[in-house]
């Protein structure tokens, strides 16, 4: 098998050995693969500031020609964007981690995902330009991930009688997160245990602001409005809802509320 190029977003770096990296990256043309970059730990020339987290480069890859069965090797880097303004900021940092955790955790190995690739490295360059709130990024980010992954919610009308969110007269509307579905009042009513687990109520005006953001030409995502409130609440209902829906904790996400809390 002859070598490949392809544009990627690096996603884990982890130390194999006293010289080498196993490397994750999130590719344009191949999906998440996992490579070896030798003697990358002493090779400046080869990989010198390539290697960061969350970093674009255009990279080469070989297959090994010994052992049929042995990681990609990663012969070559040409690092395309660093994202430089984002590590300069412990925020922008740490919604970076988030993002590239979440895709690392999710995605099987050698699936194609394109649109998954482009929408990553629009908020990495929307939030390295500053261009858009990051805490709004996030939510375009991680509502449009559940789409792009089989897992979007359904927040534009109750599920179990189809009306829709401007037609229901309670200004706060129950989110079930084992269904990913907001149930109405009366159907919470009629049907004795329908949305009594684990979920939280939502303000209409949030759903309608993440339908918004989800369903907008993301090259006008520089146009959202979002009030302090419904961020905020956009913010707790997609992050108990990801790590609930995936089965999995994440570190970043752990960090990111206690800097929260700290500000």
């Amino acid at each position: 098998m002859s070598d490949f190029f392809t544009d990627a977003i690096l996603l884990r770096k982890i130390e194999y050995g006293d010289h080498d990296y196993i490397i994750t990256f999130l590719t344009r043309s191949r999906g998440k693969i996992s490579v070896i970059a030798k003697n990358a730990k002493k090779s400046v020339r080869r990989f010198s500031g390539a290697l960061d987290l969350f970093s674009v480069n255009h990279i080469q890859c070989t297959f090994p020609k010994k052992n049929k069965d042995g990681l990609t090797i990663l012969a070559q880097t040409d690092l395309e964007n660093g994202f430089a303004n984002i590590r300069y900021d412990v925020f922008k940092t740490t919604y970076a981690c988030y993002w590239v955790e979440l895709v690392y955790l999710w995605l099987e190995e050698e699936k194609k995902q394109t649109r998954l690739y482009d929408l990553l490295y629009f908020v990495l360059d929307m939030l390295n330009r500053s261009d858009i709130k990051m805490e709004v990024l996030s939510l375009l980010f991680q509502i449009r991930f559940m789409g792009l992954s089989g897992f979007s919610p359904n927040i534009e009308s109750c599920e179990n009688c189809d009306t829709l969110v401007d037609d229901i007269q309670e200004k706060s509307i129950w989110f079930d997160f084992k269904e990913g579905k907001i149930i109405c009042h009366n159907c919470r009513k009629k049907k004795p245990g329908s949305g009594s687990g684990y979920g939280m109520p939502v303000s209409k005006g949030t759903l309608k602001q993440l339908f918004w953001i989800n369903t907008t030409d993301i090259q006008r995502a520089d146009r959202i409005k979002s009030s302090l409130f419904a961020i905020k609440e956009g913010e707790i209902l997609l992050e108990s809802f990801i790590p609930f829906h995936i089965g999995r904790e994440f570190k970043s996400l752990k960090f990111l509320r206690q800097l929260r809390q700290e500000q």
